[in-house]
């Protein structure tokens, strides 16, 4: 988270890649420039954290928490590239199968035991370990054996990575990832400190009391359910002298209008916007609306009679004006969706991938189309009608847009009736985890800037893909892009093109909008880094001025 990943239905933390110094005309006429003597930032957030544990961890706001309070061997600087971390030196095999990494001598985890190679082989066999149950175990596919772990039919300790000594670590891949160091910014290749997570066992990461930190922040205050908790500047970082923070205040808004009044009252430093809001005060200084490299869509639970049948699941999807949802419903520059993979996110010879993925199934309003195909699928089914609940998270934004696709599927198709079901966003990923929905309005933000991060997504047997959508074809193309056309960047872009306009000819879920982000961010605010992929929020650097 996001990597990331589950976010809100509608809004998420993250952004263009670029430096956030918007402020209220006010604040700018106030601010002097200077460094303030209180370096404290008070930050909303519009949904609850759902865990600590980088092994666990499936949404962008657990994941914002966890990249700023734990580091890896990268970090996730401007414009989603990476920067050092832990690993000073990085040398790479001819054939690309061979990483060995340096790390830096001075790494500490909170507890003052040092970050070591160690802490690396541990954290990695962690996570592809079936009894950890990672969701983003899949990642490490491609690291030698770990497919074979993950399937229970190898042990954890053959995994491809070894510590050489205290500070070098090498890691084996059976074949060439081309986004490999991309995933090395990311919370499942994070270390851990085995002391802490056999101290803690099952409660590890679960409150802040429960884990240790090796990042520029500690964690402090947060119960496992509570809406309020802090980021304090960590005193054994490596790098603490450019972290000028010395606390991050976090406090859950799901109302927009709450913390647009807290941010008014000067309570807050940030705050996200309502469309309504945005429109408002788009010509404040401090506005801005960050563009997003996710897609909120609407996934089917195929293990449903209903949602198996293919022309039901276009129906619906015909049925849904995406231009007047994101224009006049999320707002903010909102786009309608391509397809799934989101637009700039990722291109080949100046081609942009969402574009040459493009498809007019999938993605289309077409209301005549959609009452005839709801007619023919309710026949197959030996149905006169279709009733479902369509389960949303429970933020302002959320709510807004399941109601509007509630209205348009009832308005358009006479035949369907939908009840909407908004719930906290931890309930929702676990209700999807188990199956526990008939249709759910859920939303994706890329790990990482290449296309596969949305796509591995709806493979048969991945984590995350709870609709349980199958298709061998589409298959087939993920997996050549991994293996066979790994190596050749042309053959590896098409096989993906191919592979996205299968899903969304074959409607394994219904891509609805990406989304742009507005917000409000104080003037005296400096040094914040956002990023559309990967990591949201860097507030390494940041500082305040009065």
């Amino acid at each position: 988270m996001n990597f990331k990943r589950l976010m809100t239905g509608a809004l998420a933390l993250a952004a263009t890649g670029l430096l956030v110094t918007a402020c209220s005309s006010k604040q700018k006429a106030n601010s002097t420039g200077q460094v303030a003597s209180k370096q404290v930032l008070d930050w909303s957030y519009l949904a609850e954290l759902a865990t600590l544990d980088p092994s666990k961890v499936s949404d962008a706001y657990s994941g914002d928490i966890i990249n700023n309070s734990m580091e890896g061997l990268y970090r996730l600087g401007k414009n989603s590239k990476i920067e050092p971390g832990l690993a000073t030196q990085t040398e790479v095999s001819d054939d690309n199968l061979t990483y060995t990494f340096k790390l830096r001598k001075n790494g500490k985890w909170s507890n003052g035991d040092k970050v070591t190679a160690h802490d690396f082989v541990y954290g990695w066999r962690r996570t592809v370990d079936q009894k950890t149950a990672s969701p983003y175990a899949y990642l490490y596919s491609g690291v030698k054996n770990a497919d074979a772990i993950i399937k229970g039919e190898a042990k954890p300790e053959t995994l491809g990575i070894t510590a050489k000594d205290e500070h070098t670590l090498v890691v084996t891949l059976e074949k060439p990832i081309p986004y490999f160091k991309l995933l090395l910014g990311f919370e499942p290749f994070l270390p851990q400190n085995q002391k802490a997570v056999e101290k803690f066992g099952d409660e590890y990461g679960t409150s802040a009391k429960t884990m240790v930190y090796n990042g520029p922040f500690v964690v402090e205050g947060w119960t496992g359910s509570n809406l309020n908790w802090k980021l304090n500047k960590n005193p054994n970082y490596w790098d603490k002298k450019k972290v000028k923070l010395e606390t991050i205040n976090f406090k859950v808004n799901k109302s927009t209008t709450t913390s647009y009044n807290l941010y008014q009252s000067k309570q807050l430093d940030y705050t996200t916007l309502s469309n309504e809001q945005a429109k408002q005060l788009a010509k404040d200084p401090a506005y801005s609306a960050l563009k997003q490299a996710r897609t909120t869509y609407l996934e089917f639970n195929q293990t449903k009679e209903s949602f198996k049948n293919l022309k039901i699941r276009q129906a619906l999807s015909y049925a849904v004006d995406r231009q007047e949802l994101a224009k006049n419903i999320v707002g903010g520059g909102s786009q309608p969706s391509l397809g799934i993979v989101s637009q700039g996110l990722a291109q080949y010879k100046g081609q942009d991938f969402a574009q040459a993925a493009k498809t007019t199934v999938g993605v289309s309003y077409d209301k005549k189309k959609a009452k005839e195909l709801l007619k023919e699928g309710l026949a197959e089914l030996g149905q006169d009608k279709l009733s479902f609940t369509l389960m949303s998270s429970d933020d302002d934004v959320s709510k807004k847009v399941a109601e509007f696709i509630q209205s348009q599927l009832e308005e358009n198709l006479s035949d369907v009736k939908v009840s909407v079901q908004s719930v906290p966003l931890k309930t929702r990923i676990a209700r999807g985890e188990k199956g526990e929905f008939d249709v759910q309005l859920s939303g994706w933000s890329a790990d990482f800037a290449d296309p596969i991060s949305f796509l591995d997504l709806f493979t048969k047997d991945n984590s995350y893909n709870f609709g349980k959508w199958e298709n061998a074809e589409y298959d087939r193309l993920i997996e050549a892009s991994k293996t066979t056309d790994a190596s050749d960047k042309a053959k590896r872009f098409a096989d993906l093109i191919q592979a996205s306009k299968v899903l969304s000819e074959q409607q394994g879920v219904a891509p609805l909008y990406q989304t742009n982000v507005p917000q409000l961010t104080n003037v005296t605010v400096k040094g914040l880094i956002q990023n559309s992929a990967g990591a949201t929020n860097n507030w390494k650097e940041v500082y305040i001025v009065e």
